[in-house]
């Protein structure tokens, strides 16, 4: 399954990027790794540069299908279709020709983040692929001769507009959109442009092709003379055309196929050498650096050249920070944020302006923010940790108090209903801070408020702990700001979990209106996704969504012993029903071991919970465990829906033996890497390295720990430790050490 890319550069006449340190880590990333899904959304092999604009992806539906329905020249938002999808055919354009698919040959493809390619294996054709930021080329081989007639077609919407330019140029316009529900649902929609130019592989014009469009289609037809190589070189723009055509002539105009090539790459590159590993297997450095350009596939910057346009105000602004969009909070707020607190702090300052801009441009500070605006989805207002763990952790350059005026009117005059983000409150939401917890409904009764999606439900107590996880954000926030008010009304919101947990159970569970239990089965009750009570995982998972009070959460276990026996249960509780039977309603629960669920979000922090418990060794044993099983570097590599960067961030944490278990404490917990060496090239010229010698899938227990020399007894370690630079040496060994790590957790825990 891998493709000899290596030889397929060199032919090119593309440089490789090696690193300082003589490593070429660019060779280990795959796209395909998880192409192919357990059971819901695969990951697509997204081609761009990282954390730009332009990227596509080939129109399939997944890895195994072996027709490509269009080339696009751009995805506008993760997981969403292809803008201006281009078909090559060969011969007269009939009216199957604009419905047919381009067959191909999976193992004559080059998959790689800069460069696509792939032979269509009927018509003999040859189309590779090249990003810039905001342009691109498209390299097509034609078969010799060229006497057949060759067409481009492109498809689009009712609002497709193709036109001639000059001899050798095309403008394209068209939109894509986004439906937001509610009671009276709303559409988002984003024009994009496009200029593009025919070009030979000399950069000479290709003048002579002839258009013909009709509503939704357009044709270019090739001229006879024109040679058996051509280039669709072009830019991109939300702006107008007049703008795709600067970023086409200022990223694109003079260079050519190889050139973009050599610069993709050396991007990548850049991105790759900032973690230099050592150690582990093939597959592991596979899995590991693919995790990581995943989590570089976005945000992405839509600045173009000094001007960008908004979705959020529907204006063009004139700026010269970045403008990024294009993020799933619920999916990224838990370790894809913090992992760009340490790895480029200056992003994740430009994201949180933007952020704020955002709101500023709106009215509502976004949760899941796309280039046409912020679509409502999941539950919650997540957005809300990143700037407190950004502000603590020193990363400045946003306005905090624009920010936090934000996060406090989302939690106080939006609903907190799922999937209604910036709809203005309901009667639920008063229901919420006058009682304590969002009211369930009894199996079988009927929903009485509009606003609640048909499908996406309730989810009471899903939103209870998410919005008690906000409210405490808020107050952390308030704290340092000095807001004693909003310290104290929000802190109290912060332990409203408490009110949904059923000592007996020993889970969270729903109440109705008046306080009464709904004695559920939290492995299986609420229809599909559990959402008529949970959201996506079952109540075993959501046992565990208190990140920000871990103590208050032992206490209610019963201690830290009886925790840690919580968590053992949790590793090997039976499904108690057919596996065919639980994925009808549990489909989002995959990965599983026993009741803990590997593929979906919410369970990423669980096995880090042991560290809290006076049983690191077992954090230790189970993390190993998970990446072993559930990451593997073939197609069928990731254990659930990977997000754009939300399930990465995990594997790229739990490889170097790190992980932010409560985003908003500049703290990381401890735990086994894979690799012998890490190094984390800082951008303030620091690097920070874990060392582990003889790290093994046999030896994987901490037995020591020294950071910068001096013994280290606790599994945590501060952001400030390793944003100054220096080693923690870990001393592992083939059996467990069960006293290490028994030291002083991070300030705000007791000890165990």
């Amino acid at each position: 399954m891998r493709l000899p890319s290596l030889l397929v550069c060199l032919a090119l006449g593309v440089g490789l990027g090696h690193s300082a340190f003589g490593q070429d880590s660019t060779q280990y990333i795959d796209p395909r790794i998880g192409n192919v899904s357990i059971l819901l959304v695969p990951t697509y092999p997204t081609f761009s540069r990282p954390n730009q604009m332009l990227r596509i992806v080939p129109a399939k539906t997944d890895y195994i299908d072996d027709q490509v329905a269009g080339f696009p020249l751009q995805v506008g938002a993760h997981r969403q279709a292809g803008v201006f999808p281009m078909k090559i055919v060969l011969g007269s354009v009939t009216t199957d020709s604009w419905k047919s698919k381009m067959p191909i040959d999976h193992d004559l493809e080059v998959v790689r983040p800069w460069h696509y390619s792939t032979y269509l294996i009927e018509s003999a054709v040859r189309v590779s692929f090249t990003p810039a930021a905001k342009a691109a080329i498209y390299q097509i081989d034609f078969p010799a001769p060229t006497t057949t007639a060759r067409h481009l077609l492109f498809t689009g919407s009712e609002q497709l507009k193709v036109t001639s330019a000059g001899p050798n140029a095309f403008t394209f316009e068209d939109e894509f959109s986004f439906t937001n529900g509610g009671v009276t649902p709303t559409v988002l929609s984003q024009t994009v442009y496009a200029y593009a130019e025919l070009k030979d592989e000399s950069g000479r014009p290709i003048a002579g092709t002839q258009l013909d469009t009709t509503q939704r289609k357009a044709a270019l037809a090739l001229p006879a003379e024109a040679p058996a190589r051509v280039l669709l070189c072009y830019g991109i723009s939300y702006i107008s055309i007049e703008q795709a055509k600067r970023n086409y002539d200022l990223e694109a105009g003079d260079s050519s196929f190889a050139t973009l090539l050599e610069q993709g790459q050396a991007a990548w590159a850049k991105v790759t050498e900032q973690i230099a590993v050592e150690g582990g297997t093939e597959a592991q450095r596979r899995s590991f650096y693919t995790a990581l350009y995943r989590t570089h596939e976005r945000m992405v910057d839509i600045n173009e050249h000094g001007r960008y346009f908004s979705g959020y105000d529907r204006q063009v602004h004139r700026s010269d920070r970045p403008f990024y969009v294009d993020d799933w909070v619920w999916d990224t707020y838990l370790a894809t944020h913090p992992l760009r607190t340490i790895l480029d702090p200056q992003m994740q300052s430009d994201v949180l302006n933007s952020y704020t801009l955002m709101y500023q441009q709106s009215g509502w500070l976004p949760t899941f923010p796309q280039v046409f605006g912020n679509r409502m989805c999941m539950n919650a207002y997540h957005s809300a940790s990143l700037f407190l763990d950004a502000h603590r952790k020193g990363i400045t350059g946003y306005d905090l108090q624009v920010a936090y005026a934000g996060i406090k009117k989302n939690l106080t005059e939006g609903t907190l209903l799922p999937w209604r983000q910036g709809h203005a409150k309901v009667g639920f939401d008063d229901f919420f801070y006058a009682q304590g917890y969002f009211p369930a409904l009894h199996p079988g009764e009927k929903e009485t408020e509009p606003l609640v999606d048909g499908f996406e439900k309730r989810q009471p107590v899903a939103i209870t702990l998410g919005v008690a996880f906000d409210a405490w954000t808020l107050a952390q926030l308030a704290k340092d700001l000095g807001k004693t008010d909003d310290f104290e009304s929000f802190s109290l919101v912060g332990g409203f979990y408490r009110n949904l947990w059923h000592p007996q159970e020993r889970l969270f569970m729903p109440k109705d209106d008046k306080g009464e239990w709904i004695m559920i089965d939290p492995k299986t009750a609420g229809g599909p996704g559990y959402r008529e009570y949970y959201d996506e995982n079952n109540g075993w998972t959501y046992a565990w969504q208190v990140q920000h009070d871990i103590p208050g959460l032992v206490e209610l276990l019963g201690g830290a012993k009886a925790t840690e026996a919580r968590l053992d249960q949790l590793f090997r509780e039976p499904l108690g029903m057919p596996r065919r039977l639980f994925y009808v309603d549990g489909a989002n629960s995959t990965g599983l071991v026993g009741q803990f669920a590997m593929g979906n979000e919410p369970s990423f922090h669980i096995p880090f919970l042991y560290n809290y418990v006076g049983a690191p060794w077992k954090t230790q044993k189970r993390t190993r465990f998970l990446l072993d099983v559930w990451f593997k570097d073939n197609i069928f590599g990731i254990p659930g829906d990977e997000d754009g960067g939300g399930m990465s961030a995990f594997v790229v944490f739990t490889s170097m033996g790190l992980y932010p278990v409560t985003p908003g404490l500049p703290y990381y917990t401890i735990t086994s890497p894979i690799f012998t060496r890490t190094t984390i090239h800082l951008q303030n010229g620091r690097s920070f390295t874990v060392v582990a010698p003889g790290a093994s899938r046999e030896k994987k227990y901490i037995q020591k720990a020294r950071l910068n020399g001096r013994p280290l007894d606790t599994p945590f370690i501060s952001h400030a430790a390793i944003m100054q630079g220096g080693t923690l040496e870990l001393e592992l060994g083939e059996l467990p050490d069960k006293i290490w790590g028994l030291g002083q957790p991070p300030p705000g825990y007791p000890s165990p």
